[in-house]
């Protein structure tokens, strides 16, 4: 959302209400751009290798508890305010504000990519006309958009490294996170800079919608009651050795409007390693595509369908002459009140992709968005609605943005 004058960043997700908590998981993303999902247990796709220029050679914070005043002391001066006009910033214009944070002694700064774009407001996606960061000390420079992924919600910007003195915080690895461990958040809420929150993770792999593609989903999300609101998009979530695991980006509310008792949702960093490692690459992030949607297939709910499978991840729908047509993979056929669910059966189920188990829809979407690339040929083990268990080749397109 875009404001007539200065105000924060929109970040409120819709509500989840008692359909979408109660239905079945649909893996989305690297298929057709579908429909929700339930969270399975399964390990994250492995972080990217960042290019130098993008790194830090900050150390760990030292001890073995939980500082949150050496976090703030060691890291707030890595933590910006980014300042993004939607036109002339002389005159009045559409302003959005969020945070951000240094992660190379090169300039490179990461944040959301809805905070430096008009992503999520219907209209063709731009970035900001002129953006400015302002650091502790209250010293603003002016940055430049390096790139953005929507999937993801990531953004890149980049500043002239002798603008301003540089203190650079260290990305941790969001695959290690674990549920209770303790993080602080460091902002500006509401506009108040330099903010510090603290809280537990309270969730992992976490599948959430995207506020900048519709009807995409970012799987293992990080969930966390550290208070965030308006204006902590982009900020940095700690660990307690002050490295950052993910990018605040979200605040979810009972009633849909985002307000402080809702709960707040991290971009994990190793998803935003694979962004800015391409982004500095080539200036874009591509994803592979196959063009099907996804359920969540447990044992009790195969039982029920009479699929011959305890786990994998169900075909509801394949998109007419995509990379999953092509190779024949079938979608439901008919739909089934089970287990106080409506299912969409008679589809494939697919349980493993190039040998590695898949135990539910998000692993699809780990595995293709994060291991294979478009063109690549991945190997889908399948089990049909008869029990016949075989592999089928599919040769992978390149995800396309929705129209609308």
């Amino acid at each position: 959302m875009r404001l007539p004058a200065l105000a924060v960043a929109t970040v409120v997700a819709a509500a989840l209400g008692g359909g979408a908590a109660l239905g079945i998981g649909k893996g989305a993303g690297w298929l057709d751009q579908g429909t929700k999902t339930v969270v399975v247990r399964a390990q994250a796709a492995q972080p990217a290798a960042l290019p130098a220029s993008a790194t830090s050679k900050a150390s760990p914070l030292p001890g073995k508890g939980f500082d949150p005043q050496q976090i703030f002391a060691g890291r707030s001066p890595g933590v910006v305010t980014v300042f993004a006009y939607f036109g002339d910033p002389n005159s009045a214009t559409q302003v959005s504000q969020g945070s951000g944070f240094v992660i190379s002694p090169k300039g490179y700064i990461l944040t959301n990519s809805h905070v430096i774009t008009n992503a999520g407001d219907g209209s063709r996606v731009q970035a900001a006309e002129h953006l400015f960061v302002e650091f502790a000390d209250g010293d603003r420079v002016e940055a430049t958009v390096v790139g953005w992924d929507l999937y993801d919600d990531v953004g890149l910007l980049r500043l002239d490294p002798n603008a301003h003195r540089l203190s650079p915080v260290p990305l941790g690895e969001s695959a290690s996170v674990v549920v209770g461990e303790p993080v602080a958040a460091i902002g500006s809420p509401l506009g108040n800079e330099n903010t510090l929150t603290v809280g537990v993770v309270s969730a992992i792999h976490r599948s959430i919608d995207a506020i900048t593609v519709k009807l995409y989903n970012i799987v293992d999300a990080i969930q966390t009651d550290a208070p965030i609101t308006h204006g902590n998009s982009g900020g940095p979530l700690f660990d307690a050795r002050g490295r950052v695991i993910g990018i605040n980006a979200q605040i979810r509310s009972a009633n849909g409007t985002g307000n402080d008792s809702g709960i707040g949702f991290a971009i994990p960093i190793d998803a935003a390693k694979f962004s800015v490692a391409q982004l500095i690459a080539k200036g874009e992030v591509t994803y592979a595509y196959v063009g099907i949607t996804t359920e969540n297939m447990t044992s009790s709910l195969a039982r029920a369908l009479g699929y011959k499978v305890d786990h994998g991840a169900l075909i509801v729908t394949v998109k007419g002459g995509s990379p999953a047509d092509t190779a024949g993979l079938r979608g439901g056929i008919r739909e089934a009140n089970v287990l106080g669910r409506t299912v969409s059966t008679g589809g494939d189920v697919i349980v493993a992709i190039d040998g590695k188990p898949v135990n539910g829809a998000d692993d699809v979407v780990r595995f293709v968005s994060f291991s294979l690339r478009p063109k690549d040929v991945a190997v889908l083990t399948i089990v049909t609605p008869t029990g016949q268990r075989k592999k089928v080749a599919v040769t992978l397109a390149e995800r396309r943005l929705p129209a609308g």
